[in-house]
């Protein structure tokens, strides 16, 4: 047998948790042909001499925001250079499937942090679909760089068959026929092959435009008899309901858990629950994570709690930071986009009396610590402030931390950069969360709040925790990262043994190191040209392959990267190893 490439001399893991070992890999015709100890017939095909390096699956995401995105840079270069072959987007009930651009838009872009103008122009272009099978064969047509799953979003569905007005309405109710119809797409969208339904239950997620800005998401409006009538669909099917809590009202998780046991509906309902996390602003409650999630599967459940394994580090300009949504005083700053308005605001006195009292209320539910002695300045223009925190400023002013905090927003505006740590800053506490079995890798929301953080490498920043600090062995980590991810949602992904699609990375594990914890900026030419936060870590990532095509080697991508189709739309329930003829050859080719 010829093989189109062959990786030679790397520790090979399989994606299952099993053994490791140092193998020779031959690819053929996008999927695995051969894993040997011996020496392969190198004849005809591209060798990749990688002894000492780590072979394995590639990575999977299955929480990002790529939804606008991918439609304009299908190539999704961001998540295939550290690694990443399969993304997962529609989350948080979030999804183009349905509605319009206009609505889309305001229903993306303050929640996400992404430029509303972007999303509008993109949507507006390149929409042609109006509905799952229509969307899924638009995705299909894009040159993918990774693989794509998706899930539908219950506000895409909620606000398609009300109107968004209606949607977002706490007093409307749908009708019966109304609740029948999102049943029938939801139907429809399953039978496609997607993962299952996305849920919002936090009203802190607002929408942006015009027309009803600063109401909550159409799906925190829904009713226990629309959402258990749309549950029933997913348990019947056995597919994934992706939730997030309400979080201003933490004892609603208990009817929750309950549904994902699902002993009055005769079946389970399998969830993915966001989020598992250190959290500084209540360090307690990591502690019940594991058992709350054991206790509703000893019961019968399928539950699992989504977990990003690194330090959930957030950069902000001025207040534009999604965490001030859980004040009153902030959701109303945010609420105005004219900046003359908001400083008007921001300079009142009584307004200011109103966000110190929010701010000092140490009973409030919170994920942000409010600690602006943990908030520290990394540019203004001001440069006397640099370095410092908005608490050490205030000290040296002598005003509260919050006047100093809005004093330098009215001054400076956006130009004020600050970041803050919010939750896994423990070394020790993070490493038993992301050893919980109850636990899923992901929530990296790629594509989301482009200038607030930059998670796309967290696959890598696992693996060197593992290899440094033992609480998990490096075969576990990659199972975790991988094989599991792909089984629980029933996806051909994360494996990498014959037969298996070619889906892998090439790691340097000499290269694990503290360039992982580097924040870059890079252009985002779909939306402007404006500058999002990123990691770079091209040593680290030998190669990347997609369907056996070679997509990112050497720190450049292959210049067939999104312009000729090398990843695919991963339905539910695939056969191991499929591969679409369309993603066969030299990914440095165009699309013809």
């Amino acid at each position: 047998m010829g093989y189109d490439v062959i990786i030679r001399g790397a520790r090979w893991f399989d994606g299952t948790g099993g053994p490791s070992a140092v193998r020779n890999l031959g690819l053929k015709d996008g999927r695995v042909a051969a894993v040997s100890a011996a020496e392969l017939d190198a004849e005809g095909a591209e060798v990749v001499e990688a002894a000492g390096k780590w072979v394995m699956p590639g990575f999977l995401d299955i929480h990002t925001h790529y939804d606008a995105e991918v439609l304009s840079e299908p190539g999704l270069g961001e998540s295939v250079r550290h690694g990443v072959t399969t993304v997962v987007f529609g989350s948080c009930s979030l999804s183009t499937v349905h509605v319009g651009p206009l609505d889309a838009a305001d229903l993306f872009s303050r929640v996400e942090a992404v430029p509303r103008e972007h999303v509008l122009a993109t949507l507006e272009e390149k929409k042609t679909w109006t509905g799952a099978r229509e969307y899924i064969a638009a995705l299909e047509d894009l040159p993918l760089g990774p693989n794509v799953a998706t899930f539908l979003g219950h506000s895409d569905l909620r606000a398609a068959v009300m109107g968004l007005g209606r949607s977002t309405d706490g007093g409307a109710r749908p009708s019966d026929a109304e609740i029948r119809k999102m049943e029938l797409l939801l139907v429809d969208a399953l039978r496609a092959g997607m993962l299952g339904m996305s849920e919002m239950r936090n009203p802190w997620d607002k929408l942006d435009g015009e027309r009803y800005r600063s109401r909550t998401l159409p799906s925190t409006h829904a009713g226990r008899a629309e959402r258990r009538r749309l549950y029933r669909i997913l348990r019947s099917s056995g597919r994934v309901l992706q939730s997030v809590p309400n979080l201003s009202f933490p004892v609603a998780l208990i009817p929750a858990l309950w549904s994902a046991i699902g002993w009055t509906e005769g079946r389970r309902l399998r969830t993915s629950y966001l989020t598992a996390a250190d959290v500084k602003a209540n360090p307690l409650i990591m502690h019940i994570m594991g058992p709350v999630a054991r206790l509703v599967n000893r019961l019968g459940a399928d539950f699992r709690w989504q977990h990003l394994p690194v330090p959930f580090q957030v950069y902000a300009d001025g207040i534009d930071l999604v965490v001030f949504e859980e004040l009153g005083a902030g959701a109303a700053a945010l609420h105005l986009k004219d900046q003359v308005e908001r400083n008007a605001l921001l300079r009142d006195e009584g307004y200011r009396r109103r966000f110190r009292r929010e701010y000092e209320n140490k009973f409030s539910p919170r994920v942000w610590h409010r600690d602006f002695y943990d908030a520290h300045i990394v540019d203004c223009p001001d440069e006397s402030v640099i370095g410092r925190s908005f608490g050490q400023v205030g000290d040296e002013r002598g005003v509260h931390p919050v006047d100093a905090f809005l004093d330098l927003v009215v001054e400076h505006g956006t130009k004020v950069r600050w970041h803050t740590t919010i939750s896994n800053h423990r070394p020790k506490a993070l490493n038993k969360l992301s050893a919980l079995p109850e636990v899923q890798m992901g929530f990296s929301d790629a594509g989301a709040h482009l200038r607030n953080m930059a998670f796309y490498n967290f696959p890598l920043r696992l693996l060197r925790r593992a290899r440094d600090e033992g609480f998990m062995t490096i075969e576990r980590a990659v199972h975790r990262l991988t094989g599991e991810l792909a089984s629980w949602y029933g996806l051909d992904a994360g494996h990498l043994r014959e037969g298996d699609r070619a889906d892998l990375v090439i790691v340097d594990p000499a290269r694990l190191d503290s360039t992982l914890d580097e924040i870059k900026e890079a252009p985002v030419e779909a939306f402007g040209g404006m500058m999002r936060m990123v990691n770079r870590n091209d040593a680290t990532v030998t190669a990347t392959y997609v369907a056996g095509n070679r997509v990112f080697a050497e720190g450049e991508y292959s210049p067939g990267l999104g312009r000729r189709r090398t990843g695919r739309y991963l339905r539910v329930g695939e056969p191991a190893g499929t591969v679409d003829p369309r993603t066969l050859g030299n990914a440095d080719a165009t699309l013809t």
